[in-house]
């Protein structure tokens, strides 16, 4: 597999509360999304556009991931948000509403025209039926696309869907996003649980997702971060076993033989390459955390 970078936790903080930047240096949270756009009125644009680029310049916030979120294409304020994220250098620049791959081409032509480094990539929101239509187009435009993000309220509203438990109407577009993601070789991050006191069902809804491919979730509350990190995290139980198919797989090649088994089960190819993803997985979430 590719290098991996763990993103199990994507949290939302809004750009223009200072408290929020604070706690968010404190969080255990593998990335973070500094927000100038729907947790910001409009006459606080500017000033999170200021707060953010600070914050991702000032090196106060340790291994966390640093992305900012713009404010879409259609606005008055995304040239300038764009502009303002490229000069300060975050890991991603997170664009709502992305609909073709055009989309993707002109946020790009900005950032470069802006100065943005090579390391800033792009992450697109999928949030409307014509990005699900166009997703393995947007997933294969660019290089600089790197992770693709479902924005999963505006998308049921869009399709006049219904949020329930479960999410039964929206799975479709979600296996969708997926797919593309996958065909791409991109990351791909689920969409928010909008209920902060209730628990449980965030965690069903993080193992549906983990359940699904995706590689994490974007959160809106801080008590949401750990929970994430455990569902998109493989078990110990994964890992233990992963060594072993690993190791007997490997021991099997050494002695010539034909057919492997572990815990009476017939080990393959397919098992032992998601043995050694589960494994690098593992490692890249000790790493961050060491």
């Amino acid at each position: 597999m590719s290098e991996y970078r763990p993103r199990r936790s994507a949290l939302y903080m809004p750009g223009a509360n200072d408290k929020a930047l604070e706690k968010a240096k404190t969080l255990p949270t593998d990335a973070i999304i500094f927000d100038t756009e729907d947790s910001v009125a409009p006459d606080m644009k500017s000033v999170a556009r200021e707060k953010v680029a600070a914050a991702v310049a000032s090196g106060e916030y340790g291994q966390r991931e640093l992305t900012i979120r713009v404010n879409s294409i259609d606005t008055d304020w995304h040239e300038a948000d764009v502009r303002s994220a490229a000069a300060a250098g975050p890991s991603g620049i997170v664009v709502p509403k992305i609909n073709s791959a055009a989309d993707v081409a002109a946020v790009e032509a900005l950032m470069e025209k802006a100065g943005a480094p090579d390391h800033t990539t792009i992450w697109a929101m999928l949030e409307t039926p014509a990005a699900l239509e166009n997703a393995l187009e947007i997933a294969t435009c660019s290089e600089r696309l790197t992770v693709l993000i479902m924005g999963t309220n505006d998308l049921a509203k869009e399709l006049r869907a219904a949020l329930v438990p479960g999410r039964q109407p929206l799975l479709w577009g979600l296996a969708r996003a997926v797919n593309a993601a996958r065909y791409a070789d991109k990351m791909i991050l689920d969409g928010v649980y909008n209920e902060v006191r209730n628990p449980e069902g965030f965690a069903l809804e993080a193992t549906q997702g983990a359940q699904m491919g995706f590689d994490g979730k974007t959160l809106v509350h801080p008590t949401q971060v750990e929970p994430a990190n455990a569902a998109f995290a493989p078990s110990e139980e994964e890992i233990e076993y992963s060594r072993r198919v690993i190791e007997a797989f490997e021991a099997g090649i050494a002695e010539g033989l034909g057919v492997v088994t572990v815990d009476g089960k017939m080990i393959e190819n397919l098992h032992v390459d998601n043995a050694r993803r589960a494994v690098a997985i593992d490692e890249a979430i000790q790493a961050l955390n060491s």
